[in-house]
Formats: structure tokens, C-alpha cells, sequence
């Protein structure tokens, strides 16, 4: 393994040293090549459509999907360093790891992986994270040349919190573009039918984040009672619950799904937004799920049966719990009665006015105000 390992870093410096730059490639991945998806996917898709004079390749681990038209290679191997080597333009939504050694004449696009979040991170999360992460998020920042900002809010806290100093695009985040769409109902079709979604039922998910000891217990909901909840609620309407639960808990998951005949588990399915875009309800909990689906105007519950132990022990928050425009219940009793007592007009305008107040930049637009910085950089 170790050979293996030496014999990479070398043919990577060879091609570094040696292959020139293609000024019109772009690489692209998304979580470590974990997925198609997040601001990554859809910056790519724009770009297919509406720059094909751009080269797209992608980057994924095992097993990949095919992504129309576009070029596939597998992580971290041979070619993928040669593609990283020659690359003009890299966009991913996570740190890079320390192999990643941008040359001069490479531009780095940093999209991050949430258009705003309540969670602290990076340096704001010091505490709460391992030694090897931070010195790679500092190394990380220090490669970038253009961070992604979906509204002033989270300029301020990548400004505080990312160990960057450089250039912030206030332009809006490429995953919100999708979900500010019309509405496409062929993609929903599909969605739903991967998912094996009655016709005619109503899909409330239950999206909650990760907690750093692992610990299951906090997502305990009494999901019968609340299908009926909704059921009373929505009248004459048929509801299924998909659960999707974080990445790092997918391993996990099928301990709160086997045993639930009422649960679908989505955990493994690539693409969170095309869930947010076919949910009629969402319910999370720390997740920055509920600021892209602000932007859905639909239903949203915030479930936080730990929020003191939470915020006390694994992250601290950026807003109070009670600046956020979404009701908040910390056992079923409360959350159905949450459900029962939802006004979609008083909602609405509880989330209009925090997109203002956090100065929002998202308009569909994302995508495009990116490409033509690419462009332009040609």
C-alpha cells in the first residue's frame, strides 16, 4: 500500500511538472467523490448546457453513475491525478485533502455544502473537532481562490470562521437554482418512483444531522402518531415518512428504519436536494437542510428532543433557536400539535422575512453568475 502510495505522489508530481494545463478543463467532485451531487452537480449541469466549450469531468469513488456526456474517472487513481494535474478550474464542496497541490495557472473553486448553516463550523467548532481536520481546513483555505456565498449571513461567518482571506462570491449557491425552478414534474415522477412512493401519498421527511457520539436515541419519534397528526391535518391525504439521515450515519441507519413499517430509508439516495424537491413536509433538526428548504415555502418543523445536551456538548449554533422561523418542539406531544396548528400564510411570511434579514443572494442565478466568472477567466 505503501508503494502504491509513494508511486502516485510521483507520477502526480510528473504530471504537474510536465503535462501543460488544459485551459478549458474543469474537475469537479462532490464529497471525496462520495456522490453526484450538492453545488457541484448542479454548477456542472449548468455548464453542460450553457458552456460547451468547457471540458466536465467528474470524480467518484468505486463504482460511479453516468453523468451524461461528461467524462468519469475513479478517485484517487492514476488518471484522476492526471485530471487533477491539468485541470484549469477545480470545483468540489469539501476540504481537499493534502495531496491536492494546485499549480500556478489553476483556479479553485470553493462551493461548501450548505447555502447558510445554524451549526458552528470550522474555527467557530475548534473544540469540537480532530487535529488532522483542522490543519487540512487551513491548508485547504489557503489553496482557494474563490469561496461561494448564498447570503451576507454566511459571508460574515466564512469571513470569522474558514481561515480565509480571500475572495467571497456573493452570487447564491448553484444546489438553491434547483430548488428555485418550476416546477418539473417528470423529475418528480422519478424521484418518487426510486423511492417506491405510492401515487397519491404525501412525503413528510425527516432529515436530522449527526451527532458526534454516534448516538441513535435522539432521533426517537413517534412517527405513527405523527402520519396521523398529518392525516387530521391534511384531509382525505395518504402520507409516507422518508427518512434521510446524514451521511456519516449511514451505517446506521437501518436501525431506526428496519423495525418501522411506517419509514423509508433514503440515507443512501446521491442527491438530498431532489428529496427536498419532492418532500410536501419536512422535520429536522441542526440540519442547514431547512434553510435550502426555506426557499420550498413549504411545511417545516425543527424535532430537537436534545437541544440542551446538543448545543452544551457537540456544536454551538449561530442563531437562537428562537430567531429561526420554524416552530420547535422537543417531544412528539409538541410536534404534533405543531403540525395541527401550522398557517402557511403566517409561515411564509416568517420565511420571507429571515431570507431578508440574512440578505439572501439566492435567485436561480447561481449557476450562471459562476460559469460566466469561469468564462471569463478563460
Amino acid at each position: 500500500m505503501l508503494v502504491k502510495e509513494l508511486l502516485k505522489k510521483c507520477v502526480y508530481w510528473i504530471f504537474r511538472t510536465f503535462c501543460p494545463i488544459d485551459n478549458y478543463k474543469i474537475l469537479f467532485e462532490s464529497y471525496y467523490g462520495a456522490q453526484y451531487g450538492c453545488n457541484p452537480k448542479y454548477l456542472s449541469e449548468y455548464i453542460v448546457k450553457n458552456a460547451s466549450q468547457l471540458k466536465v469531468t467528474w470524480a467518484f469513488v468505486g463504482n460511479y453513475p453516468t453523468v451524461g456526456n461528461v467524462k468519469t474517472v475513479k478517485y484517487n487513481s492514476l488518471r484522476y491525478f492526471y485530471e487533477l494535474a491539468t485541470a484549469h478550474f477545480f470545483v468540489t464542496n469539501y476540504r481537499t485533502v493534502a495531496s491536492f497541490k494546485k499549480r500556478r495557472g489553476q483556479l479553485y473553486f470553493q462551493t461548501w455544502h450548505s447555502s447558510l448553516r445554524l451549526k458552528m463550523i470550522e474555527k467557530d467548532a475548534e473544540k469540537s473537532l480532530n487535529p488532522e481536520y483542522i490543519e487540512m481546513a487551513k491548508a485547504d483555505s489557503k489553496r482557494i481562490d474563490y469561496l461561494i456565498s448564498g447570503c451576507k449571513a454566511s459571508t460574515a461567518i466564512f469571513k470569522q470562521a474558514f481561515w480565509y482571506d480571500g475572495t467571497i462570491l456573493e452570487v447564491g449557491t448553484p444546489r438553491i437554482d434547483f430548488l428555485l425552478q418550476p416546477l418539473d414534474k417528470a423529475k418528480i415522477v422519478q424521484v418518487r418512483g426510486a423511492l417506491g412512493i405510492p401515487i397519491g401519498a404525501k412525503i413528510v421527511m425527516y432529515a436530522p444531522t449527526f451527532r458526534k457520539n454516534y448516538s441513535m436515541e435522539c432521533y426517537e419519534i413517534d412517527f405513527e402518531r405523527l402520519l396521523k397528526s398529518l392525516e387530521a391535518k391534511y384531509e382525505n391525504t395518504n402520507w409516507v415518512v422518508v427518512v434521510r439521515l446524514h451521511p456519516h450515519l449511514r451505517n446506521y441507519s437501518s436501525q431506526l428504519t428496519d423495525s418501522n413499517p411506517f419509514l423509508i430509508d433514503a440515507t443512501t439516495y446521491p442527491d438530498i436536494q431532489e428529496l427536498l424537491f419532492v418532500s410536501d413536509v419536512l422535520i429536522t433538526d441542526y440540519s442547514s437542510l431547512m434553510f435550502d428548504y426555506l426557499f420550498m415555502k413549504r411545511p417545516c418543523f425543527i424535532f430537537a428532543r436534545d437541544l440542551d445536551s446538543y448545543t452544551q456538548n457537540d456544536r454551538g449554533l449561530y442563531f437562537k433557536i428562537s430567531e429561526l422561523p420554524f416552530s420547535v418542539s422537543t417531544d412528539d406531544e409538541e410536534l404534533c400539535r405543531q403540525v395541527a396548528a401550522f398557517d402557511r400564510e403566517k409561515a411564509i411570511a416568517r420565511y420571507e422575512a429571515f431570507i431578508e434579514n440574512v440578505g439572501s443572494f439566492e435567485d436561480g442565478r447561481a449557476s450562471e453568475r459562476i460559469t460566466n466568472i469561469i468564462l471569463n477567466s478563460l
